[in-house]
């Protein structure tokens, strides 16, 4: 039964033919494209008004070199939410469980960040290892300490979403299993029970929200960095 519950996180497969593909590109089906029309639906406008409202948000301590990123932050933040919360839906598999998919996103991004920032600025880019003021004894263990914690940067994007989807997931499923043998034995403790996974579940579709945006805002700070 243990093992059972961690079913739910292998990557489905059809005929021998992986399925995580499909999964990736469904989200971008969701979405209506905004029409030639003057005047748009509600859902198109609300949309719109949504993402336009979020790349303000995230540009605004980015000088005009950053603002060349918006579109895909923007467009890497739409992403991660709908399958987070497509993730939360009964017999669907959620992609950003799998630390592999999430390391793909965040390794190259953070890598342009220190490209750009290499590019662009190598003396503040490398001005970033040793703090100022900094005791000529300690110099070589400062640097070493943040060299490290600079290459952990793309390791803790993909870990931190990936452990909380997952935990996530796992909560709903051992609740959801204790609600269903505790029906028949206790119903009102199973009643109590269901509260509380009806109150885990709402707390989990703020969780995929906030991870999405955690995971696109870590990238935009470090882009300040280096542009």
């Amino acid at each position: 039964m243990a093992m059972s519950f961690f079913d739910q996180f292998a990557s489905p497969s059809y005929l021998g033919v992986p399925l995580i593909a499909i999964a990736i590109a469904l989200p971008w089906v969701l979405y209506p494209s905004p029409s030639s029309r003057w005047v748009n639906n509600r859902l198109i406008t609300i949309q719109g008004w949504l993402i336009n409202r979020f790349t303000n948000q995230l540009m605004l301590p980015l000088n005009i070199g950053g603002h060349k990123w918006a579109l895909l932050l923007a467009s890497l933040m739409v992403f991660l939410i709908t399958i987070n919360m497509l993730g939360l839906l009964p017999y669907t598999f959620t992609p950003t469980t799998q630390l592999s998919l999430n390391m793909g996103f965040a390794v190259p991004l953070w890598l342009a960040t220190v490209i750009i920032g290499m590019r662009n600025q190598p003396t503040v880019a490398l001005g970033h290892l040793l703090p100022e003021g900094t005791p000529i004894l300690l110099i070589p263990v400062l640097i070493i300490i943040e060299t490290i914690s600079l290459f952990i940067r793309p390791l803790a994007l993909g870990v931190r979403l990936t452990a909380n989807l997952t935990a996530g997931h796992l909560l709903i499923q051992l609740i959801a299993t204790a609600v269903f043998v505790l029906l028949p034995m206790m119903p009102t403790v199973a009643i109590l029970t269901a509260t509380v996974l009806f109150l885990l579940t709402l707390l989990e579709v703020a969780v995929a929200m906030i991870q999405a945006y955690v995971f696109v805002l870590l990238l935009s700070l470090y882009l300040q960095e280096n542009v």
